[in-house]
Protein backbone atom coordinates (compact mmCIF):
# COMPACT_ATOMS: atom_id res chain seq x y z
CA UNK A 1 0.00 0.00 0.00
CA UNK A 2 1.05 3.55 -0.57
CA UNK A 3 1.26 6.30 1.36
CA UNK A 4 -1.48 8.25 -0.37
CA UNK A 5 -3.15 5.07 0.08
CA UNK A 6 -3.05 5.03 3.58
CA UNK A 7 -5.28 6.88 6.33
CA UNK A 8 -3.60 10.48 8.13
CA UNK A 9 -2.55 9.67 11.64
CA UNK A 10 -0.82 12.90 12.37
CA UNK A 11 -2.29 16.18 14.28
CA UNK A 12 -2.82 19.66 12.66
CA UNK A 13 0.45 21.76 13.26
CA UNK A 14 -0.34 24.50 16.20
CA UNK A 15 -0.55 28.17 15.51
CA UNK A 16 -3.35 27.27 12.38
CA UNK A 17 -5.92 30.26 12.13
CA UNK A 18 -6.79 29.67 8.75
CA UNK A 19 -10.30 27.27 8.55
CA UNK A 20 -10.15 26.50 5.25
CA UNK A 21 -6.11 24.90 5.74
CA UNK A 22 -5.92 21.60 4.16
CA UNK A 23 -2.12 20.48 4.32
CA UNK A 24 -1.16 18.93 1.72
CA UNK A 25 -0.18 14.71 1.60
CA UNK A 26 3.56 14.60 3.32
CA UNK A 27 3.11 17.98 5.70
CA UNK A 28 2.58 18.27 8.90
CA UNK A 29 -1.53 17.41 9.49
CA UNK A 30 -1.33 15.07 6.68
CA UNK A 31 0.93 12.53 7.55
CA UNK A 32 0.19 8.43 6.64
CA UNK A 33 1.23 5.95 9.83
CA UNK A 34 4.26 4.85 7.48
CA UNK A 35 5.02 9.17 7.07
CA UNK A 36 4.60 9.59 10.98
CA UNK A 37 6.59 6.34 11.67
CA UNK A 38 9.58 7.57 9.63
CA UNK A 39 9.40 11.27 11.28
CA UNK A 40 9.56 9.87 14.63
CA UNK A 41 12.64 7.27 13.86
CA UNK A 42 14.37 9.78 12.03
CA UNK A 43 14.32 12.54 14.98
CA UNK A 44 15.07 9.56 17.32
CA UNK A 45 18.39 8.62 15.53
CA UNK A 46 19.36 12.41 15.37
CA UNK A 47 18.90 12.39 19.31
CA UNK A 48 20.50 8.90 19.81
CA UNK A 49 23.48 9.99 18.13
CA UNK A 50 24.29 13.52 19.40
CA UNK A 51 22.98 15.20 16.37
CA UNK A 52 19.76 16.54 17.00
CA UNK A 53 19.81 20.57 17.68
CA UNK A 54 16.08 21.49 18.22
CA UNK A 55 16.42 25.16 16.60
CA UNK A 56 17.55 23.79 13.39
CA UNK A 57 15.27 20.41 13.26
CA UNK A 58 11.94 20.98 13.64
CA UNK A 59 9.27 18.62 12.61
CA UNK A 60 9.02 20.35 9.54
CA UNK A 61 12.78 20.53 8.64
CA UNK A 62 12.91 16.94 9.35
CA UNK A 63 9.82 15.97 6.79
CA UNK A 64 12.34 17.38 4.04
CA UNK A 65 14.55 14.43 4.64
CA UNK A 66 11.72 12.21 4.89
CA UNK A 67 9.85 12.52 1.73
CA UNK A 68 12.77 13.69 -0.43
CA UNK A 69 11.83 12.66 -4.40
CA UNK A 70 13.97 10.98 -7.16
CA UNK A 71 15.20 12.20 -10.28
CA UNK A 72 16.31 10.46 -12.98
CA UNK A 73 18.77 11.48 -15.70
CA UNK A 74 20.75 10.73 -18.57
CA UNK A 75 24.06 13.23 -20.05
CA UNK A 76 25.85 10.61 -22.75
CA UNK A 77 25.67 7.62 -20.38
CA UNK A 78 22.96 5.48 -18.79
CA UNK A 79 20.02 6.63 -17.13
CA UNK A 80 20.92 6.85 -13.59
CA UNK A 81 18.65 6.89 -10.42
CA UNK A 82 19.34 9.12 -7.88
CA UNK A 83 18.39 10.82 -4.38
CA UNK A 84 17.41 14.41 -5.42
CA UNK A 85 17.39 16.86 -2.36
CA UNK A 86 15.81 19.71 -4.02
CA UNK A 87 14.83 18.38 -6.87
CA UNK A 88 14.06 22.43 -8.45
CA UNK A 89 17.84 23.68 -7.46
CA UNK A 90 19.22 20.47 -9.03
CA UNK A 91 16.67 20.55 -12.20
CA UNK A 92 18.35 24.25 -12.81
CA UNK A 93 21.72 23.03 -12.55
CA UNK A 94 21.02 20.34 -15.00
CA UNK A 95 19.28 22.77 -17.12
CA UNK A 96 22.75 25.04 -17.15
CA UNK A 97 24.84 22.30 -17.63
CA UNK A 98 23.26 21.16 -20.78
CA UNK A 99 23.56 24.78 -22.25
CA UNK A 100 27.01 25.63 -21.54
CA UNK A 101 28.25 21.89 -22.77
CA UNK A 102 29.78 20.70 -19.53
CA UNK A 103 26.72 18.01 -18.42
CA UNK A 104 29.37 15.76 -17.36
CA UNK A 105 30.45 18.36 -14.94
CA UNK A 106 27.04 18.43 -13.68
CA UNK A 107 26.67 14.79 -13.56
CA UNK A 108 29.61 13.86 -11.73
CA UNK A 109 28.14 16.23 -9.14
CA UNK A 110 25.12 14.17 -8.15
CA UNK A 111 25.74 12.04 -5.39
CA UNK A 112 23.76 9.21 -3.52
CA UNK A 113 22.18 9.39 -0.46
CA UNK A 114 24.56 10.16 2.78
CA UNK A 115 23.43 10.05 6.17
CA UNK A 116 20.84 12.69 7.37
CA UNK A 117 23.07 13.58 10.47
CA UNK A 118 25.75 14.63 8.38
CA UNK A 119 23.85 16.64 5.92
CA UNK A 120 21.38 18.54 8.26
CA UNK A 121 24.48 19.42 9.91
CA UNK A 122 26.89 20.14 7.20
CA UNK A 123 25.97 23.62 7.27
CA UNK A 124 27.54 24.39 10.01
CA UNK A 125 30.40 22.23 9.33
CA UNK A 126 31.17 23.67 6.03
CA UNK A 127 30.35 27.28 6.45
CA UNK A 128 29.81 28.14 10.21
CA UNK A 129 26.55 29.24 9.89
CA UNK A 130 26.37 30.30 13.99
CA UNK A 131 29.43 32.14 13.40
CA UNK A 132 28.06 33.48 9.96
CA UNK A 133 24.40 34.76 10.70
CA UNK A 134 26.36 36.72 14.18
CA UNK A 135 29.32 38.35 12.09
CA UNK A 136 29.20 38.16 8.32
CA UNK A 137 27.70 41.10 6.46
CA UNK A 138 27.34 41.73 2.67
CA UNK A 139 28.68 45.66 3.10
CA UNK A 140 28.49 45.52 -0.98
CA UNK A 141 24.71 43.88 -1.33
CA UNK A 142 23.60 47.59 -2.68
CA UNK A 143 26.09 47.74 -5.36
CA UNK A 144 26.15 44.35 -6.31
CA UNK A 145 22.23 44.44 -6.91
CA UNK A 146 22.89 46.54 -9.88
CA UNK A 147 24.63 44.30 -11.75
CA UNK A 148 23.14 40.45 -10.40
CA UNK A 149 19.72 41.26 -8.32
CA UNK A 150 18.83 38.32 -6.27
CA UNK A 151 16.21 38.83 -3.49
CA UNK A 152 13.32 38.30 -1.67
CA UNK A 153 10.01 40.56 -2.29
CA UNK A 154 6.64 40.01 -0.56
CA UNK A 155 4.21 36.72 -0.89
CA UNK A 156 2.43 34.63 -3.69
CA UNK A 157 -1.54 33.95 -3.07
CA UNK A 158 -0.29 30.75 -1.19
CA UNK A 159 1.68 32.70 1.52
CA UNK A 160 5.33 31.84 0.04
CA UNK A 161 8.01 34.35 0.46
CA UNK A 162 8.96 35.44 -3.58
CA UNK A 163 12.81 34.87 -4.30
CA UNK A 164 13.50 37.02 -7.82
CA UNK A 165 16.83 36.64 -9.45
CA UNK A 166 17.74 38.73 -12.52
CA UNK A 167 20.34 36.30 -14.43
CA UNK A 168 19.73 38.40 -17.32
CA UNK A 169 21.21 41.48 -15.59
CA UNK A 170 24.47 39.90 -14.57
CA UNK A 171 27.40 41.51 -15.37
CA UNK A 172 30.24 39.44 -13.95
CA UNK A 173 33.07 41.45 -14.73
CA UNK A 174 31.93 44.67 -12.49
CA UNK A 175 30.56 41.95 -9.67
CA UNK A 176 33.78 40.41 -9.10
CA UNK A 177 35.03 43.75 -9.08
CA UNK A 178 32.73 44.28 -6.13
CA UNK A 179 32.68 41.12 -3.95
CA UNK A 180 34.20 37.56 -4.63
CA UNK A 181 32.44 33.73 -5.25
CA UNK A 182 33.06 32.87 -1.97
CA UNK A 183 31.69 35.85 -0.84
CA UNK A 184 28.30 35.50 -2.50
CA UNK A 185 28.13 32.06 -1.62
CA UNK A 186 28.59 33.01 2.43
CA UNK A 187 25.65 35.57 1.30
CA UNK A 188 23.27 32.64 -0.20
CA UNK A 189 23.93 30.40 2.72
CA UNK A 190 22.50 33.13 4.92
CA UNK A 191 19.78 34.23 2.94
CA UNK A 192 18.52 30.57 3.51
CA UNK A 193 19.09 30.72 6.61
CA UNK A 194 16.69 33.47 7.29
CA UNK A 195 14.12 32.24 4.67
CA UNK A 196 14.18 29.13 7.10
CA UNK A 197 14.20 31.24 10.26
CA UNK A 198 12.45 34.65 9.71
CA UNK A 199 10.62 34.60 6.24
CA UNK A 200 8.97 31.57 6.62
CA UNK A 201 7.88 31.61 10.10
CA UNK A 202 6.17 35.02 9.88
CA UNK A 203 4.69 34.01 6.17
CA UNK A 204 2.87 31.17 8.08
CA UNK A 205 1.64 33.74 10.79
CA UNK A 206 0.49 36.75 8.42
CA UNK A 207 -1.79 33.73 6.13
CA UNK A 208 -2.62 31.71 9.19
CA UNK A 209 -1.16 28.56 8.19
CA UNK A 210 2.20 26.59 7.97
CA UNK A 211 4.15 27.83 4.73
CA UNK A 212 6.95 25.84 3.71
CA UNK A 213 8.46 26.65 0.87
CA UNK A 214 8.65 29.82 -1.76
CA UNK A 215 7.91 31.09 -5.38
CA UNK A 216 10.36 31.60 -7.24
CA UNK A 217 11.45 33.68 -10.45
CA UNK A 218 14.33 33.60 -12.40
CA UNK A 219 14.56 36.22 -15.03
CA UNK A 220 16.49 35.28 -18.04
CA UNK A 221 15.78 38.46 -20.16
CA UNK A 222 19.07 39.28 -22.34
CA UNK A 223 21.20 36.04 -21.02
CA UNK A 224 23.43 34.32 -23.65
CA UNK A 225 25.43 31.44 -23.69
CA UNK A 226 28.58 32.69 -22.77
CA UNK A 227 26.89 34.23 -19.55
CA UNK A 228 25.80 30.65 -18.41
CA UNK A 229 29.47 29.49 -18.99
CA UNK A 230 30.78 32.05 -17.04
CA UNK A 231 28.46 31.86 -14.18
CA UNK A 232 28.28 27.96 -14.08
CA UNK A 233 30.60 27.03 -11.71
CA UNK A 234 28.76 29.45 -8.95
CA UNK A 235 25.00 27.83 -10.13
CA UNK A 236 26.86 24.48 -9.92
CA UNK A 237 27.79 25.19 -6.39
CA UNK A 238 24.44 27.09 -5.02
CA UNK A 239 22.55 24.01 -6.47
CA UNK A 240 24.73 21.78 -4.41
CA UNK A 241 24.50 23.80 -1.12
CA UNK A 242 20.28 23.74 -1.95
CA UNK A 243 19.95 20.36 -2.58
CA UNK A 244 22.36 19.20 0.49
CA UNK A 245 21.50 21.40 3.03
CA UNK A 246 18.39 22.73 2.04
CA UNK A 247 15.90 20.42 0.00
CA UNK A 248 12.42 20.74 -0.54
CA UNK A 249 12.17 24.98 -0.36
CA UNK A 250 10.70 25.72 -3.10
CA UNK A 251 7.37 25.02 -4.18
CA UNK A 252 6.96 27.11 -7.77
CA UNK A 253 9.48 28.07 -10.30
CA UNK A 254 9.19 30.62 -12.87
CA UNK A 255 11.42 30.90 -15.17
CA UNK A 256 10.45 33.78 -17.76
CA UNK A 257 12.38 35.49 -20.82
CA UNK A 258 13.34 31.58 -21.62
CA UNK A 259 15.47 31.66 -24.74
CA UNK A 260 14.53 29.26 -27.24
CA UNK A 261 17.61 27.58 -26.55
CA UNK A 262 16.72 26.86 -22.70
CA UNK A 263 12.81 26.04 -23.77
CA UNK A 264 14.50 22.85 -25.95
CA UNK A 265 16.81 21.58 -23.16
CA UNK A 266 13.76 22.09 -20.96
CA UNK A 267 12.05 19.62 -23.50
CA UNK A 268 14.90 17.15 -23.51
CA UNK A 269 15.12 16.79 -19.13
CA UNK A 270 11.31 17.22 -18.67
CA UNK A 271 10.80 13.45 -19.20
CA UNK A 272 13.59 12.17 -16.58
CA UNK A 273 11.69 14.12 -14.24
CA UNK A 274 8.79 13.66 -11.90
CA UNK A 275 5.57 14.92 -12.10
CA UNK A 276 5.68 16.32 -8.79
CA UNK A 277 8.49 18.62 -9.74
CA UNK A 278 7.10 19.16 -13.37
CA UNK A 279 4.46 20.62 -11.65
CA UNK A 280 6.04 23.67 -10.21
CA UNK A 281 8.34 24.22 -13.04
CA UNK A 282 6.92 26.54 -15.45
CA UNK A 283 9.05 27.39 -18.57
CA UNK A 284 7.59 30.95 -20.19
CA UNK A 285 8.80 33.45 -22.92
CA UNK A 286 8.26 37.08 -22.89
CA UNK A 287 4.25 36.80 -22.54
CA UNK A 288 4.42 35.55 -18.64
CA UNK A 289 2.62 38.10 -17.25
CA UNK A 290 -0.81 36.53 -17.07
CA UNK A 291 0.29 33.04 -15.58
CA UNK A 292 2.43 35.54 -12.86
CA UNK A 293 -0.48 36.92 -12.14
CA UNK A 294 -2.17 33.93 -11.70
CA UNK A 295 -0.36 33.06 -8.64
CA UNK A 296 1.08 36.28 -7.07
CA UNK A 297 -1.23 39.52 -6.53
CA UNK A 298 -0.39 42.34 -8.36
CA UNK A 299 0.81 44.52 -5.65
CA UNK A 300 3.32 42.05 -4.53
CA UNK A 301 5.10 41.66 -7.90
CA UNK A 302 7.59 44.24 -9.30
CA UNK A 303 6.15 46.74 -11.39
CA UNK A 304 9.06 45.89 -13.94
CA UNK A 305 7.73 42.12 -13.72
CA UNK A 306 4.28 43.41 -14.52
CA UNK A 307 3.27 43.80 -11.07
CA UNK A 308 2.26 46.76 -9.63
CA UNK A 309 4.52 47.36 -6.55
CA UNK A 310 7.01 50.30 -6.67
CA UNK A 311 8.69 50.16 -3.20
CA UNK A 312 9.95 53.32 -2.18
CA UNK A 313 13.82 51.79 -2.15
CA UNK A 314 13.07 49.70 -5.03
CA UNK A 315 11.62 46.34 -4.61
CA UNK A 316 15.43 44.41 -5.23
CA UNK A 317 16.38 45.99 -2.15
CA UNK A 318 13.45 46.70 0.29
CA UNK A 319 13.10 42.71 1.81
CA UNK A 320 9.70 43.77 1.70
CA UNK A 321 7.32 40.94 3.26
CA UNK A 322 5.63 39.86 6.84
CA UNK A 323 8.99 39.49 8.01
CA UNK A 324 9.76 42.91 7.45
CA UNK A 325 6.04 45.17 7.34
CA UNK A 326 7.85 48.47 7.88
CA UNK A 327 9.22 47.96 4.43
CA UNK A 328 6.10 47.05 3.02
CA UNK A 329 5.77 50.75 1.45
CA UNK A 330 4.68 51.69 -2.17
CA UNK A 331 6.07 54.72 -3.79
Amino acid sequence: MSFADQANVSTMPPGVTDPNYRPLPGRLGNLTAAQQHALDTLRGELQAEGHFVPERMDDATLLRWVLRPTLEIACNRPVQRIVCDGSLMRTWSLMTSWLTGSCGHANSTLQKQRPCCYLLNSGEKNFGIDDLMVNFEFTEKEDVDKYYPQYYHKTDKDGRPIYIERLGKLDITALYNLTTQERQLKRFVMEYERFLSERLPASSKAIGHPVETSCTILDLQGVSITNFYRVKDYVFQTAKIGQDRYPECMGKFYIINAPWAFSTVWMIIKPWLDEVTVSKIDILGSNYKDKLLAQIPAENLPADLGGKCRCRSGCSLSDAGPWNPQQNGEV
